[in-house]
C-alpha cells in the first residue's frame, strides 16, 4: 500500500514539481510572484506552460482547461486537448504561454447583474499563479480570474486576490510602525470546517424535492431525530468510513489538507476540517471539496447533501470559517502571546477586527445571505443573524482595562484536575468556545460560524478582509503622522474599545433576550433574510470602502447585489412550483386513495349488518376530506402567489419573503399532517425516518 506522504499532491504542478521540472531562473521568478504577490513576469509563462503540459501528459491528462468560480456559486470548466496536428499526418502534444495565461470562454450565459447585454459573449480566463495547477480526471485544472471583455469581474476570485492585496497593503504599514520592516507580505488564512448530509441514492432518488432543490419541502419529525446526543462525535459506520477514506485519498491526491472527520449532531450529518491554507488556496481547495465529496458519494450509492437546511427539525449544516494573519515570516498576528495586555501590536490587530466587524456588520451578513441559509441562522442550531463577537473572559477584561484605565490582574493559568492520577494535567485554554457566537477569538483566530454549507467562502472573506483593510489604513494613517506613537497608538486602542464594545458579547447567542438587548440597546442589525439584507450591499458606506480599497467597482457592486437577489427569487419559486407539483400530483391523490380505502371498509362493515364500529375509520375519513381540501386550496394559493411576481428583483425579493414563503409553510403544514395519518403504504414518498436512518 501506498504511503500517503508518497502520493500526497501527487495531481498537483505544486512548488516540488515546479522546481524540479523549471529551469532555476524561471522557478525563482514564479516563486517570488507567489510568495511575494509580485507581478508575473511574461517571459516565465512559456517555460512555465511547457513543463505544465509535459507533466500533466505524464499523468495521463489529455486536455487542459481554465478552472474558474463565476457568479453561479459553482466552479465552471471548459476542455481543450493539448493535440495540434503535425506534418505527417498525425498529432503532437503542445500547450504555450499563451494558453496558460488567457483563455476565452463564452460569457453570455453566466450571471453579469446587467455588467453586460446577453448578447456580449466575449470573457476571459486569466491564470492565477498563487493558486497550484492540478489534474481532475484527465484534465489539467489551471485556477483563473474571469472578466468580461470590458474588464468588469464575473467571479468570485479576482475581488479576493484585490481584498487580500489591500489587507496587505495596511497591514505592512502597521508593521513597519512597530519596527517590523523585513516582513514583505502579510495573508489571510482560513480553514474552513465543512459539514453535509449523508443518505443513500435509493431513497434521493424517490423524493422530487431533494432532487429539485436539494432540501425536503415535506415531511414529518420522524419518532427519533437527534435527541439523545448519540450521533455526535459517535461511531462511524462502516458504509460512511468507507466513503470518507475515499474522500480523503482523493482529497490528498489534490494536495487538500484533509485533516479531522466525525459524525455531527443530526443524524446522517457529518463533518469535514482541513488544516489552514492561505485564503485564495483554501477558496479554490473548498469549492473542489465539496465537487468531490458529491462524486466520491456517488460511488459508494450515496448522495452528499451540502444544503443549508435539508431536514426540518434536526441541524442544519453550516461551513465555519477559521481567519487568521500571518506575515511571511509565519508570524500570527492574532496571537496574544503570553500578555496580551502587553502587547501592542496584537492588541491593536484586535481592535482592527473588532471595528470591521462592527462598522460593517451588515456586509458580513450578507455574504452569508441565501435562500437556504435563511432557515438556519437563529434556529438554536447556528448562530443568530445578528452579528456579534465573542472574546472570553480574559481577554474582554484586558479590554475593559485598557477603556478604564484600570490595572489589568492578569488571569493566572488554571490547571485542570480531573480527578484521575493516571490522566495528565494540562492548562486550562484562556477562552472556552461559544459556538452560539457568529464571530468568535478562539485563541489565535476568528471563527466565523453564519456561512451555510453550499457558500463559497471567497465572499465572506472578501469582506472581512476589505473590512479590517479600512480598520488598518485608519490606524495607520493616524499613527503615521503622530508625533508621539506610544501615546497615539494607547488612545486610538482606547477609543476603539469605547467605540465599538456594543458589538462584543460573551453570553448566549441563542437567547431571545440577547436578540432584544443587541437590537433595542446594542443597536445591532438584524436582518432576518435576503431580502431584507442584501440591498444594503449598496449603502454609501459600504460601496465607498470597497471601491477605495480596489476591491470592487460600482458596477460590479450592483451586479452582485442584483443577482444574489435574482437568485433568492429563483431557488424559492422553484422550491414553491416543486411543492405545488408534489402536493397536487402526489400528496393529494394518496390521501384520497387511502381515503377512499377506508370509505370501503367502512361501506364493508356496515354491509355485515353485525353492528360493527366504525367510528375510527369514520373520524379519519373526515379528517382526511377535510385535509384533501386543505392541499388544494393551499396549493392553489401558492401557485397564485408565484404568478403575480413582478416588478424589481427587489420589489420580487419581498414579494417572496411576505407572500410566497409563509404560504410554503401552510402547505407543509396539512401535508405533514396528512403524513402521519396516512397508511404508509401509500404515502409516495420516502419519510424522515427512512432518510434519515438509510445509511447502515
Amino acid at each position: 500500500m501506498q504511503k500517503v506522504q508518497e502520493y500526497f499532491g501527487s495531481r498537483v504542478f505544486d512548488d516540488r514539481v515546479m522546481k524540479a521540472s523549471l529551469p532555476a531562473g524561471v522557478y525563482k521568478s514564479l516563486h517570488r510572484t507567489i510568495e511575494r504577490g509580485t507581478r508575473l513576469d511574461p517571459g516565465v509563462a512559456d517555460a512555465v506552460a511547457s513543463a505544465m503540459k509535459d507533466w500533466a501528459v505524464s499523468k495521463g491528462a489529455t486536455h487542459y482547461t481554465h478552472w474558474f468560480q463565476p457568479l453561479t456559486g459553482v466552479t465552471a470548466e471548459k476542455h481543450d486537448s493539448f493535440i495540434s496536428p503535425s506534418p505527417d499526418g498525425g498529432v503532437i502534444m503542445e500547450f504555450s504561454g499563451k494558453e496558460l495565461i488567457k483563455g476565452e470562454p463564452d460569457a453570455s450565459s453566466f450571471p453579469s447583474g446587467g455588467l453586460r447585454a446577453t448578447f456580449e459573449a466575449r470573457g476571459y480566463t486569466a491564470w492565477d499563479p498563487t493558486s497550484y495547477a492540478f489534474i481532475k480526471g484527465k484534465t489539467l485544472c489551471i485556477p483563473t480570474a474571469f472578466c468580461s471583455y470590458g474588464g468588469e469581474a464575473l467571479d468570485k476570485k479576482t475581488p479576493l486576490l484585490r481584498s487580500m492585496e489591500a489587507l496587505n497593503r495596511q497591514a505592512l504599514r502597521i508593521l513597519k510602525l512597530f519596527g517590523n520592516k523585513d516582513v514583505r507580505c502579510v495573508r489571510t488564512c482560513v480553514g474552513p470546517e465543512q459539514e453535509y448530509f449523508l443518505i443513500t441514492r435509493e431513497m434521493y432518488d424517490k423524493r422530487p424535492d431533494l432532487r429539485f432543490t436539494g432540501r425536503t419541502l415535506f415531511g414529518k419529525k420522524p419518532p427519533k431525530g437527534q435527541e439523545m446526543d448519540d450521533h455526535y462525535f459517535g461511531v462511524i459506520k462502516p458504509r460512511v468510513a468507507a466513503y470518507m477514506e475515499e474522500l480523503n485519498d482523493e482529497l490528498w491526491r489534490l494536495g487538500i489538507l484533509a485533516k479531522t472527520e466525525h459524525n455531527e449532531v443530526a443524524p446522517a450529518q457529518h463533518e469535514l476540517a482541513p488544516i489552514y491554507s492561505t485564503t485564495n488556496i483554501a477558496t479554490d481547495h473548498n469549492q473542489l471539496t465539496m465537487e468531490i465529496m458529491q462524486k466520491v458519494a456517488a460511488k459508494h450509492g450515496l448522495v452528499c447533501l451540502l444544503h443549508e437546511k435539508p431536514f426540518d427539525g434536526v441541524n442544519g449544516s453550516g461551513k465555519h470559517n477559521n481567519w487568521s494573519i500571518s506575515t511571511d515570516a509565519g508570524v500570527n498576528l492574532l496571537s496574544p502571546g503570553e500578555t496580551p495586555y502587553e502587547n501592542a501590536q496584537f492588541l491593536l490587530f484586535l481592535c482592527a477586527v473588532i471595528k470591521a466587524v462592527d462598522d460593517y456588520q451588515d456586509l458580513l451578513r450578507i455574504t452569508v445571505a441565501t435562500a437556504g441559509n435563511d432557515h438556519r441562522l437563529g434556529a438554536n442550531e447556528a448562530p443568530p443573524a445578528v452579528v456579534s463577537i465573542f472574546l472570553g473572559d480574559e481577554l474582554n477584561a484586558v479590554l475593559e482595562a485598557i477603556e478604564t484605565g484600570e490595572p489589568y490582574m492578569g488571569a493566572e493559568k488554571t490547571q485542570m484536575k480531573l480527578g484521575v492520577d493516571v490522566l495528565p494535567k494540562f492548562n486550562r485554554d484562556a477562552t472556552d468556545r461559544n459556538r452560539t457566537s457568529p464571530f468568535a477569538f478562539t485563541g489565535n483566530k476568528f471563527e466565523f460560524r453564519m456561512l451555510g454549507s453550499a457558500n463559497s467562502i471567497a465572499c465572506c472573506n472578501i469582506m472581512l478582509n476589505s473590512a479590517v483593510a479600512e480598520s488598518l489604513k485608519i490606524y495607520a494613517d493616524r499613527l503615521e503622522g503622530a508625533e508621539d506613537f506610544e501615546t497615539a497608538l494607547h488612545e486610538m486602542i482606547r477609543k476603539t474599545i469605547k467605540d465599538h464594545k456594543n458589538i462584543i458579547f460573551n453570553g448566549n447567542g441563542y437567547d431571545d433576550a440577547w436578540i432584544k438587548e443587541a437590537t433595542e440597546k446594542r443597536g445591532l442589525l438584524n436582518y432576518r433574510t435576503t431580502a431584507d439584507c442584501m440591498p444594503h450591499l449598496l449603502d454609501e458606506k459600504n460601496v465607498t470602502m470597497l471601491t477605495a480599497h480596489g476591491v470592487y467597482s460600482r458596477a460590479e457592486l450592483e451586479s452582485r447585489c442584483e443577482i444574489m437577489l435574482e437568485n433568492y427569487v429563483k431557488t424559492v419559486t422553484i422550491e414553491a412550483n416543486t411543492m405545488v407539483s408534489m402536493a397536487r400530483r402526489q400528496i393529494a391523490p394518496a390521501v384520497e386513495s387511502y381515503t377512499m380505502k377506508l370509505m370501503e371498509g367502512i361501506a364493508r362493515k356496515k354491509a355485515l349488518d353485525m353492528g360493527l364500529d366504525s367510528g375510527y375509520e369514520t373520524g379519519l375519513v373526515k379528517e382526511l376530506s377535510t385535509l384533501t381540501g386543505e392541499i388544494a386550496r393551499r396549493a392553489d394559493l401558492l401557485e397564485e402567489a408565484v404568478s403575480a411576481l413582478s416588478g424589481t428583483v427587489e420589489e420580487q425579493s419581498c414579494a417572496v419573503r411576505d407572500a410566497i414563503l409563509g404560504r410554503m409553510e401552510e402547505l407543509r403544514k396539512v401535508c405533514d399532517r396528512a403524513e402521519t395519518i396516512t397508511a404508509k403504504e401509500f404515502w409516495p414518498y420516502p419519510s424522515y425516518g427512512d432518510i434519515l436512518f438509510s445509511v447502515r
